[in-house]
């Protein structure tokens, strides 16, 4: 019980500690001066961004609407940074890479910052958490940003409901996005599938293929969920294949889940048996894969 009560006083600490940097603190001293000490300006190309930051996909549209607001008002928060670890008296971006893009674009020459000592893992911790709670994140980012805090930080995705204010099924439904092939999780990013259009392939053994057909022909859900369950492949006697049952297709989606890969099981008709199918996205994952079943 006390080592659960640690973790999860570690998945709020990046974002405490954030927050206690860049919120107005009461003081007896006049506001200018309490700014003063909280935040400095800095030249802009001294400033570096994090190079594990989980966010990869910045919305040009979106950075053009900030660089304009920061053009007219300049930036109303403070970045956090940090030293940076292998450039004397340059910086590296603890929380802000999105204003300080923007702020490029606005051609600002100095940004305002607030300097503070955070390890490597409080970094990555409050960067995850961060972007977590931003909401235009598309849901594989959110996916990788749990998936993260699970494998670098120990958190459960119980502790993780409680501390970012998800519902667990919500961060578990995001968690099976991942067991999803690549060019499928590039079309979620792109915003050409939505994250239930996306949770409907998860079990399908042809995911790309019908990915692409849900966005050639603008499918619903319900029609894409169709397809997955009753596929256009006709037996001899020229019956479409039956649908799997909601116990197997549920099965799939937790072993898909557990493995970050994706399954596919097939019962053989009139049988017990069957077979399962394990799809690998490459060498590393098939070495993962085997380091499972060898239970290493």
């Amino acid at each position: 019980m006390a080592n659960t009560t640690k973790r999860q006083r570690g998945l709020g600490r990046g974002l405490s500690a954030l927050m206690a940097d860049i919120e107005p603190v009461a003081t007896e001293t006049a506001p200018s001066e309490s700014v003063s000490r909280a935040e400095s300006f800095v030249p802009i190309e001294i400033i570096h961004p994090n190079p594990d930051q989980p966010r990869r996909h910045f919305d040009t549209d979106d950075l053009n609407d900030l660089a304009g607001s920061i053009r007219s008002k300049g930036i109303i928060q403070p970045l956090v940074v940090r030293a940076h670890p292998s450039k004397a008296g340059e910086f590296e971006i603890v929380a802000g890479e999105r204003r300080w893009r923007a702020s490029q674009m606005a051609q600002l020459h100095q940004l305002p910052v607030v300097v503070r000592e955070f390890s490597d893992l409080e970094v990555l911790e409050i960067a995850i958490i961060e972007n977590i709670q931003r909401a235009d994140l598309n849901p594989i980012e959110e996916a990788t940003g749990y998936r993260q805090l699970m494998d670098k930080f120990g958190h459960t995705q119980e502790q993780m409901a409680v501390a970012l204010g998800k519902s667990r099924p919500h961060i578990a439904n995001n968690l099976r996005l991942l067991a999803l092939p690549d060019d499928v999780k590039a079309l979620v990013v792109m915003g050409r599938l939505s994250s239930g259009h996306a949770r409907a392939l998860i079990t399908a053994p042809n995911a790309s293929e019908l990915a692409q057909i849900a966005v050639s022909r603008g499918l619903s859900v319900r029609q894409v969920e169709k397809l997955v369950r009753e596929p256009k492949v006709l037996r001899k006697n020229g019956l479409t294949r039956p649908g799997k049952d909601a116990d197997t297709r549920a099965l799939e989606g937790d072993l898909s889940a557990a493995l970050k890969m994706g399954v596919s099981i097939a019962h053989n008709p009139g049988q017990e048996g069957g077979s399962v199918t394990i799809r690998y996205r490459d060498l590393e994952q098939l070495d993962e894969l085997c380091r499972h079943l060898a239970g290493l």
